[in-house]
């Protein structure tokens, strides 16, 4: 069993808030991914965590970190800064606590996320176009007014309330060996590492913990190869859940203990996830919570040389803003070949069109949308540029598209 002398967070102290969370939090369900387990070949399952209250796991450790202040502490208020998730999860708590919350959200923040956030019956002031400048200014707020700064990640008891996950996996997935998440700060991940790897030391099991985080997003690697926290220059990412440019103190010294690996994913490969999870698993995931099964589709456990037999995947979130789901689904269609644009120069006569509309249609394709240039600094005289978005099903009939419009003397050009 690991002891507290050793990391800042310990068994006992994630069995502590398992008690304080009762009633607070709800235990998500585990469901078993059938398409998933086909793809990778052993059994998936999804930790829905995108069907918390507040529609994250972050609830969790606000609440725990605030039901542990004194009433002197709880009179002066909380502050926290948050582009989402974690503004929602202390506005929960305070509200529950009777506690009051000012919460500094960027610039620009969804829309969606800042009025969940006012609806909880806290203060926000957008304040700063990055987390880190809201955070900055959350914690001058905090040193002036007295009122107790709320961390989304770099504190005890935020740690040990993320880590309850890690309990409710093991009582619902005895036999589990594998285990993914997301890693922006590292307090999930710190959190579910300590539960999972001490009741799997007590029982003499071996179980993989695995963190991942996107590749434009990804300061862990460096991180720990480093021992030392490397913070990255620019952070730029759809998954913002995890847009997190240094580890956090107390999950680095956890993480760099604990975990096996932190693999990274690509911006593709978050959305074809997410749109894999709409579709086969009919759930509502964020780009944040999405990373774990990213990882799967990309093939990170293989490339790894894992080959576990039951692998759990949490999902951390599901609070994503309409308009860039809309975003995120034509890139993940695009990403699965089956959304394609093309564009191509035609000569200006008639019959042009027509025969691309035939073949395309002959090819089984359907056109959604035609931009037909003649005017252009790019054109020659008698030259038409045409840019056709269209659905495919697959990357196998969009090359087979694209060979039958070369066939018939067009050179199609895909577009990003």
């Amino acid at each position: 069993m690991i002891q507290k002398t050793t990391l800042p967070v310990s068994l006992s102290d994630i069995e502590e808030a398992r008690a304080l969370l009762e009633g607070v939090s709800v235990q998500t369900p585990m469901e078993h991914s059938r398409a998933l387990s086909l793809d990778i070949g052993s059994e998936v399952y999804l930790k829905c965590e995108n069907l918390q209250r507040a529609g994250s796991f972050k609830v969790r450790g606000a609440y725990v970190r605030m039901a542990k202040l004194s009433a002197e502490e709880r009179a002066r208020g909380v502050v926290a800064a948050s582009a989402g998730n974690h503004a929602q999860g202390v506005a929960q708590a305070a509200r529950r606590l009777g506690i009051k919350a000012r919460i500094y959200m960027p610039l620009g923040v969804a829309l969606p996320k800042l009025t969940a956030t006012r609806d909880h019956g806290a203060e926000v002031i957008l304040h700063g176009h990055n987390v880190d400048e809201a955070l900055a200014e959350a914690e001058r707020y905090a040193t002036a007014t007295g009122a107790v700064f709320v961390h989304p990640f770099d504190n005890p008891d935020i740690i040990a309330g993320q880590g309850t996950i890690g309990l409710e996996i093991l009582d619902q997935l005895p036999d589990v060996d594998t285990v993914l998440m997301g890693v922006g700060g590292g307090g999930l991940l710190a959190g579910v590492a300590v539960a999972i790897k001490s009741r799997a030391r007590e029982l003499g099991r071996d179980i993989k913990i695995i963190g991942v985080q996107a590749e434009n997003a990804a300061a862990y690697p460096p991180s720990l190869a480093a021992d030392a926290l490397v913070p990255l220059d620019t952070v730029r990412t759809i998954a913002d859940g995890i847009a997190v440019g240094r580890p956090g103190q107390l999950p680095f010294q956890i993480i760099r203990e604990l975990v096996d690996e932190v693999v990274t994913v690509s911006e593709d490969a978050l959305a074809r996830a997410l749109v894999f999870l709409m579709e086969r698993s009919k759930l509502v995931v964020e780009p944040a919570g999405a990373v774990g099964v990213a990882a799967l589709l990309e093939g990170k456990l293989e490339e790894l040389g894992l080959k576990p037999t039951k692998t759990a995947v949490i999902l951390s979130g599901g609070n994503i803003d309409p308009l860039l789901m809309l975003k995120v689904i034509q890139r993940g269609l695009s990403a699965a070949g089956r959304y394609l644009t093309v564009r191509m120069m035609l000569d200006d006569r008639p019959g042009e069109l027509a025969t691309i509309s035939r073949v395309i249609a002959e090819s089984d394709a359907n056109v959604t949308r035609l931009d037909h240039t003649r005017v252009g600094g790019s054109l020659s005289m008698g030259d038409v540029a045409i840019t056709i978005d269209m659905e495919t099903k697959g990357h196998v009939h969009s090359e087979a598209v694209l060979n039958n419009l070369r066939a018939e003397g067009f050179q199609p050009m895909i577009m990003g």
